[in-house]
């Protein structure tokens, strides 16, 4: 065929006619439909080799193939390319999905044009199909299809040419509240989503030059009539060959919300650790420094809170000893907390003051901090010792006084509910209790008596189950109101 073209001067024009319009696959007709040539482009988008696989009039090619339009419907033995480009039609760029019918499965998608193939006369004489292998480009649209309408974050496609909305995903339906109909081909002066953008100027010139738009803050309407706060950005892309422009959102009303909660908690704890009665002191985990202290811990240490903020909360604010500071440090590092240690501390004047402090990892403005809390006992060690050294100073002369008074002395110093109560503890149990109201930590308990951590701990366990606390420091407290620990008193017998 293509000797014969060559041969003839008529026909040399029509070949320098197809060379001139050709741009990928090329499949010669006759006006009787009779398939001539393909080139190997053409072949290739066939899968087959020669062009008699492609059969020798359309009506055997429809046999071979089967071509569906882009919504997957069959189409018509009279709208294939070839019956079409026979019977005298005339069309660009018509799209259809390619499969085989009688071999393994596989699909291109095609792109047909026509082209009639004139003698010098003007009179057609060969027919051309100009095709192009558009499978890739359709394939990637269809995959930002469905990351599209997948994606969570609201967005929305804006055709520039007429400035209408012609894709929108579900995210952005469920931000605004509208409906897919009331979005789609609806005009920007409509749903304008760019009304309160906050950089007017240059988001109007991303637009007139295709470019992008940087991430700004905007406002988006709501079908409700309210607004929401968010994000805008935007990509410039295409879809079917025209400008578009890819728009979307972050939304920031949640993240605003709970900004807003967060703000509005801190300010209740920072109401809070101003009005408190028990001195307070608050400072950075990282490096023990302190960043504030209440009015109730200026008072009992006798120091003005510009002397503390700033400066080492264990060594100047509290002023303890470096192996006390050692365990605190230790304490919130391990289990983030420390649960009433019995300390004496100094105030700024050096008078010696017995506070229960207590300690506890928080993140308050999204930074790790420690709160400190020092609960004064000092009077009331005072007022229980007196009283202990009252009774024990009348019972030395225990001749002077009945039975009966030296029970009801005996009742003052350990009440009778008291005494029952513990008395429910082993013997065990109430050294156990004992040693913890003094101070020790676990590993000293089981060194005074003669334990192993194994089994002071599992005294501790029987213990909190009797007396209905989950945690040393109610321990403490429980034991203490109760007289334990408060004196150094007689040592604990070792059984």
């Amino acid at each position: 065929m293509i000797e014969q073209l060559l041969q003839d001067n008529t026909n040399r024009h029509q070949l320098q006619q197809l060379v001139t319009n050709l741009r990928e696959g090329v499949m010669l007709l006759d006006t009787d439909g009779v398939l001539l040539w393909a080139n190997h482009a053409a072949l290739r988008m066939h899968g087959c080799s020669a062009p008699e696989a492609l059969g020798v009039t359309t009506l055997d090619y429809r046999r071979r193939y089967l071509l569906r339009d882009m919504q997957s419907r069959r189409i018509g033995a009279r709208d294939y390319p070839g019956a079409r480009l026979a019977a005298g039609q005339s069309f660009t760029k018509v799209r259809c999905v390619l499969e085989p019918r009688n071999t393994s499965p596989w699909r291109r998608v095609l792109e047909f044009s026509s082209l009639a193939l004139a003698d010098r006369t003007g009179q057609a004489e060969t027919l051309a199909l100009i095709i192009d292998d558009v499978t890739e480009e359709v394939d990637a649209q269809e995959r930002f299809e469905r990351a599209f309408a997948s994606n969570p974050a609201p967005a929305l496609i804006l055709r520039l040419d007429d400035w209408r909305f012609i894709k929108v995903n579900d995210g952005f339906l469920q931000m605004s509240g509208y409906t897919r109909e009331e979005v789609v081909d609806a005009p920007l002066h409509a749903l304008d989503v760019l009304h309160d953008v906050e950089h007017p100027e240059a988001t109007n010139l991303a637009l007139k030059q295709h470019q992008p738009i940087r991430q700004q803050e905007s406002t988006v309407p709501t079908k409700s009539g309210q607004t929401t706060f968010v994000i805008l950005a935007g990509q410039p892309i295409q879809v079917a060959d025209r400008d578009c422009m890819l728009l979307t959102f972050i939304n920031l009303d949640e993240r605003r919300r709970a900004l807003q909660r967060l703000q509005q908690s801190e300010e209740r704890f920072a109401a809070v650790f101003r009005l408190a009665p028990v001195p307070l002191l608050l400072c950075a985990r990282q490096d023990w420094r302190t960043i504030e202290v209440n009015p109730a811990f200026e008072t009992l240490f006798a120091r003005a809170r510009e002397q503390l903020v700033g400066h080492s909360a264990l060594r100047d604010a509290l002023q303890v000893r470096a192996a006390l500071a050692a365990q605190i440090t230790a304490s919130v590092d391990g289990d983030g907390h420390v649960a009433a240690r019995d300390v004496t501390l100094q105030t700024h004047d050096g008078a010696a003051i017995d506070v229960l402090l207590s300690a506890e990892a928080v993140r308050v403005h999204d930074e790790d901090c420690v709160l400190f809390a020092a609960l004064d006992v000092t009077e009331h060690r005072h007022t229980e010792a007196d009283l202990v050294a009252a009774i024990d100073s009348v019972m030395q002369d225990s001749q002077r006084f009945s039975q009966s008074v030296l029970e009801k002395l005996a009742q003052i110093r350990h009440p009778a509910s008291t005494i029952s109560e513990l008395d429910a503890l082993t013997e065990r149990e109430q050294d156990v209790l004992e040693l913890i109201c003094r101070g020790m930590s676990g590993p000293q308990i089981a060194i005074a008596l003669k334990l192993s951590r194994n089994t002071v701990r599992n005294h501790l366990a029987n213990l909190y189950a009797k007396i209905g606390v989950r945690r040393r420091s109610a321990a403490v407290v429980w034991g203490r109101e109760r007289g334990l620990g408060l004196l150094p008193g007689p040592p604990i017998k070792m059984r």
